[in-house]
């Protein structure tokens, strides 16, 4: 691997760490919201929403001006959306009409930059001249879990000492991180996915393909499976287990997001030795496992330790995705990716939407929204046995050809 590239490798990792920042810092403060503002749980549940909405649309339309304005410029950009927004988080909620209003702006504002660094950290790490792409793809995801452990861990020790009524403060602490790594990109030597003169595949090509479409579903399940746990573990530690907010946040979402890292970092560094197919359908077995334990299990420390294998077991499914899709479809360039990234956030909005909202209707029973959302990795199970019955079908026909 070119050393000048090391730079751009580091500033991915940090990039996925920013993207931990935006999903995973506020839905520690949902109860503080609830609590200091009055917010509903279902306009929390909508803060959620909004989040992912926002990076759904950016996924959508980004696919227009990427590839015009450049990977570095809209890297930095999405940096300085993340900062702005978190720093807006301190300061909308009192100037607006309403709390909620300013934090749905604000949610808004670091949504824009998470759903474009959402699509152009996996091109920009694929563009980089590294050995193996399948392990380079499950490392460089692998630091969104240790992100999300971080934020967790920091803002959990900070909420403790500090006291959670300065959780401003700490809003603001999060915010170096995204201005810092802006700086770096900006000095980073940054490739494009295609060489001079190569053009990627269009929208129109991309969905003649059934592949395509089946990855599709597996980024949506992808997101879904993971999310639908990860953004209500803590609420779900504290309501439905019944502990407090510290144990509640270090043992159900930074328990889950250690295993989840786990995962992504194991495959990063054996993947060469591991078959991708099977690891990823044992892994969305056991995540059927995981969702059946939280949602049946009354014993907190047994409800605990299924949030972890949940986040065990989900590691792969998103890395795992992205690296077949580039292995399936050569040539998908940005656009691939950032549709990629489209259906993700979709599944990453949808999961714990469609738990949420479940939950309400069973009077704020999280453990019957979860149950409901295990319909994602079942679709994942059945999206790779698929994937996999048409390459043993091509397989044969190859074979069948070779002995004509």
């Amino acid at each position: 691997m070119d050393n000048k590239y090391k730079i751009t490798i580091n500033a991915c990792f940090i990039g996925h760490i920013v993207q931990a920042i935006v999903n995973n810092f506020v839905p520690l403060l949902f109860l503080t919201f609830h609590n200091q503002y009055g917010i509903s749980m279902a306009n929390i549940t909508l803060l959620i929403t909004i989040n992912f909405g926002v990076q759904l649309f950016v996924d959508l339309v980004s696919v227009g001006f990427i590839d015009k304005i450049g990977y570095k410029v809209s890297a930095v950009m999405a940096h300085i959306f993340v900062a702005a927004g978190l720093i807006l988080l301190t300061i909308l909620p009192e100037l607006c009409s309403n709390a909620f209003l300013g934090l749905f702006i604000a949610v808004m504002i670091y949504a824009v930059g998470g759903g474009l660094t959402e699509v152009l950290l996996s091109p920009i790490m694929e563009a980089c001249p590294t050995d193996n792409k399948e392990k380079a793809m499950s490392m460089l995801h692998s630091f969104y879990c240790w992100g999300h452990v971080m934020v967790v861990l920091f803002s959990t020790i900070f909420f403790t000492v500090v006291g959670i009524n300065n959780w401003k403060i700490m809003a603001v602490i999060w915010s170096v991180i995204p201005i810092a790594n802006a700086i770096i990109f900006m000095k980073a030597p940054v490739r494009h996915l295609l060489d001079e003169g190569e053009t990627g595949l269009t929208m129109k090509e991309l969905f003649q393909r059934k592949v395509f479409w089946i990855l599709m579903l597996m980024m949506m399940c992808a997101g879904a499976s993971e999310q639908a746990v990860s953004q209500w573990a803590s609420t779900f530690a504290e309501m439905g287990l019944h502990v407090s907010k510290t144990i509640g946040d270090l043992a159900g979402p930074m328990m889950f997001a250690i295993l989840m890292g786990t995962s992504r970092a194991v495959y990063g560094k054996y993947g060469d030795k591991m078959n991708l197919d099977r690891f990823m359908k044992y892994s969305a077995i056991l995540c059927v496992a995981s969702y059946l334990i939280i949602s049946f299990v009354s014993n907190p420390v047994i409800g605990l330790l299924g949030c972890g294998i949940c986040g065990l077991s989900v590691g792969i499914m998103w890395p795992g995705t992205f690296s077949k899709a580039a292995v399936s479809i050569k040539s998908g360039g940005t656009v691939m990716f950032a549709l990629l990234a489209l259906a993700g956030d979709v599944g990453c909005s949808g999961g714990p939407t469609l738990a949420g909202m479940v939950s309400s209707a069973f009077e704020n029973d999280l453990k019957i929204g979860i149950l409901a959302a295990i319909v994602f990795p079942v679709l994942m199970f059945m999206a790779l046995k698929v994937i996999g019955k048409w390459k043993e079908q091509l397989k044969e026909n190859k074979n069948n050809k070779l002995s004509e």
